[in-house]
């Protein structure tokens, strides 16, 4: 027979205090937030110790650092608050404007870049003291990331999720060429001038090779693509600095083409637009919380 852990021995305040103390990396500090006193928050450590079987923190002149086993527990015990965090607020009216819970949305940084600053004006329009955190996700492992509560809703150009998953549409994005405004092909935005170009493309992995590529080679046509990076941003600096062109998301370049120093220049190939959706565990909807959030993230997308 399995040996079982005893949880009437645990305290949930302990898991509170740990992950206190991880964030803050200093025991004073993580007193003052948890409002206890030093010696609380260090007796407290010592029963996780024992629990645990690991000295969790290390002192060192500055504060505390955590240990390989502290760091491990970091994301599960994360979670678990998450998840009692969400039991516990489906069993009370949610009023945004004193509440002051913390969101997790799962987002690619162009997509992020998008809806973020609208999304915390009409946070901070409603009066809401809710908080927002931000999490990159990928389209291949955003299922996982929600089934395991790692983000409380996913903004990603994932169609057709499992069924247990309710998808919301958000925005259509169509692709435009980001490049120099001296650059030769903004100049002459030709296919051919396009193909003569160096390009970069947007991967989380590193893959030089895009849609884009396949429509090119239906064309009987190919480009050279110079470099991959992992997110937009990154992109947009390297085209602002180089002789680098890319296929971005058109929302991203007109939204910073400006700061960046470049021009979006229509496609001079049909370039299929993404839909991008908004996702959410369907047995999630029963908090009311996450309930407005999904509300307010579709109010935003229609009006921006």
């Amino acid at each position: 027979m399995l040996h079982e852990i005893d949880l009437s021995r645990p305290d949930l305040n302990l898991l509170v205090l740990f992950d206190t103390v991880l964030r803050e990396g200093h025991v004073g500090r993580a007193a003052a937030r948890l409002n206890l006193s030093p010696s609380a928050v260090s007796h407290g450590l010592g029963r996780l110790r024992r629990l645990l079987n690991d000295p969790l923190f290390l002192r060192t002149p500055k504060g505390v650092v955590p240990t390989s086993r502290a760091l491990e527990l970091a994301d599960p015990v994360a979670a678990i608050l998450r998840d009692v965090r969400a039991v516990l607020a489906t069993g009370e009216p949610f009023d945004p404007a004193s509440s002051a819970r913390s969101f997790v949305i799962g987002a690619p940084d162009g997509a992020a870049s998008v809806f973020l600053a609208p999304l915390l004006a009409a946070v901070r329009q409603a009066g809401a003291g809710v908080d927002i955190g931000v999490r990159p996700v990928q389209r291949e492992t955003v299922v996982a990331e929600l089934d395991a509560r790692a983000v409380d809703l996913a903004i990603t150009p994932l169609e057709d999720p499992p069924t247990r998953l309710l998808s919301r549409p958000l925005y259509q994005e169509a692709f435009v060429i980001a490049a120099r405004p001296d650059h030769p092909f903004a100049v002459e935005p030709t296919l051919r001038r396009y193909c003569e170009a160096r390009h970069v493309v947007v991967s989380n992995i590193g893959d030089r090779r895009a849609p884009i590529d396949d429509v090119l080679e239906g064309l009987g046509m190919s480009r050279r693509v110079a470099v991959a990076v992992p997110n937009v941003m990154l992109a947009l600096d390297l085209i602002a600095r180089s002789d680098l062109v890319g296929a971005l998301p058109g929302r991203v370049v007109a939204g910073h083409a400006g700061r960046f120093g470049v021009v979006g220049i229509e496609p001079p190939l049909a370039l299929p637009a993404t839909r991008i959706n908004a996702i959410i565990p369907r047995a999630a909807l029963a908090d009311a919380g996450l309930a407005w959030l999904l509300d307010l993230v579709v109010q935003v997308s229609a009006s921006s």
